[in-house]
């Protein structure tokens, strides 16, 4: 019997878009974090996005990248329509579901009670409900009514730059729906146009940049051509070029794509969440489907493997992960090595430094500790960002960190 989870996706685009802007440094919202994170929970099968897209029109091709529908609440011109978009979904998710059974999850993406007896509605008609929302921007009331709450800026792949040096927007906006108060509350939004925003838009941090596409594989494409020895391949020269500091990068469907991780922390990333969310233990099949969840596209011949059982076997052999026997032949179980400690994990950032030569950008450094350890999270550590991450070992002494305005970047020393 089929008892994989079906989630029905409903964003308030608004309260996110707004929220992540508001409170997280100016920065732009990206839907990839939420997608990842519910990638491991279950097979997403609706996905929907709430607002008056003529306010968030940079937003569209981003969303419609992780096809997300996007439903069209236009303001009218002298009308008070505030409430629009939120009646709307609300419709949508009680009409869903009645007329979908096997839908078993609903994920409702915002921060406003206004929410609250929806969730409450939703439980009673039993069906699990997760919440995501920015923290600064979410009502207290609405995290204890949901099955799971998850907060964005918590998210693998969300780094908020660092509250010293990003200044937020001060723009009008409809304060309950961006954040001002926790409670939800609305007031009134001032239309402001595109190129006025743009300045303000802060994405993804300059330590998430990683090697192009030719050079993603890290040791695994083409593996007959690769050296046993080695598990991981440089990243191309270009990989870090142009790349501003961590508050300061500008986030486009470019830099995305260069941004794609390697495969070994793909994996690591996707058996870490895993075993974060699930009760039992992760078998290989089950690490498979997350993954193809996540990428479509993927397939383990593309790395030069014919199985992804073989494929484990060879991040095993490196230390990326740990193999023991599952509940059937072929399917083993599959975890992460010992955690580092917060200490351990200092002292890796310093040996990278080291074999950089004694000093090193801060710029596509993240991407060199993940050559070593894979399954590297600073958010693991409790740390917000990478530069956070930097910063705390700075302060016990691992490294040395100062801003070099020649290099326009972050220059770490080894301690």
């Amino acid at each position: 019997m089929d008892t994989e989870e079906r989630l029905a996706v409903f964003l308030d685009y608004e309260n996110l878009a707004l929220g992540a802007r508001d409170h997280l440094g100016g920065m732009q919202f990206d839907f990839k974090p939420i997608a990842d994170a519910l990638a491991v929970r279950g097979r997403v099968v609706v996905r929907r996005a709430y607002a008056d897209w003529s306010y968030f029109d940079e937003d569209r091709r981003m969303l419609t990248r992780h096809q997300v529908e996007l439903i069209e609440m236009t303001q009218r011109m002298g009308a008070s329509r505030k409430n629009a978009a939120d009646i709307k979904m609300v419709v949508d998710a009680i009409e869903m579901a009645f007329e979908r059974e096997y839908i078993t999850t609903f994920v409702m993406c915002t921060g406003d009670s206004d929410f609250s007896p929806l969730v409450h509605k939703l439980r009673e008609l039993d069906k699990k409900v997760i919440g995501v929302g920015v923290e600064n921007s979410t009502s207290r009331l609405l995290p204890p009514a949901c099955d799971e709450f998850l907060f964005y800026d918590r998210l693998e792949g969300v780094d908020v730059p660092d509250e010293s040096e990003a200044t937020a927007p001060k723009r009008s906006g409809r304060g309950g729906k961006g954040g001002g108060r926790s409670g939800g509350g609305r007031g009134t939004r001032a239309k402001t146009p595109a190129p006025a925003e743009a300045p303000a838009e802060a994405a993804a941090p300059a330590e998430e940049a990683a090697p192009a596409a030719s050079g993603t594989t890290s040791g695994t494409r083409r593996r007959k051509k690769a050296s046993a020895a080695e598990p991981a391949v440089e990243p191309a020269p270009e990989a870090a070029a142009d790349v501003e500091p961590e508050a300061d990068v500008e986030h486009d469907d470019a830099a995305a794509a260069a941004e794609e991780p390697t495969m070994e922390v793909k994996v690591a990333q996707t058996l870490a969440d895993l075993q974060a969310s699930t009760s039992g233990s992760v078998t290989a099949s089950m690490l498979k489907r997350t993954m193809v969840r996540k990428d479509p596209t993927f397939s383990e011949s593309d790395y030069g493997f014919r199985t992804f059982g073989e494929f484990l076997r060879f991040l095993a052999d490196r230390g990326f992960v740990v193999l023991s026997p599952g509940p059937s032949t072929g399917d083993p179980e599959v975890e992460l090595p010992a955690q580092q400690d917060t200490e351990g994990a200092f002292d890796l950032l310093r040996q990278v430094v080291r074999d950089a030569g004694g000093a090193a950008p801060l710029s596509g450094l993240k991407n060199e500790v993940r050559k070593r350890r894979p399954d590297f999270s600073e958010k693991a550590l409790g740390y917000r960002g990478f530069l956070q991450f930097a910063k705390g070992a700075a302060a016990a002494g691992a490294v040395a960190l100062a801003w070099d305005d020649d290099a326009d970047d972050y220059l770490l020393t080894a301690g």
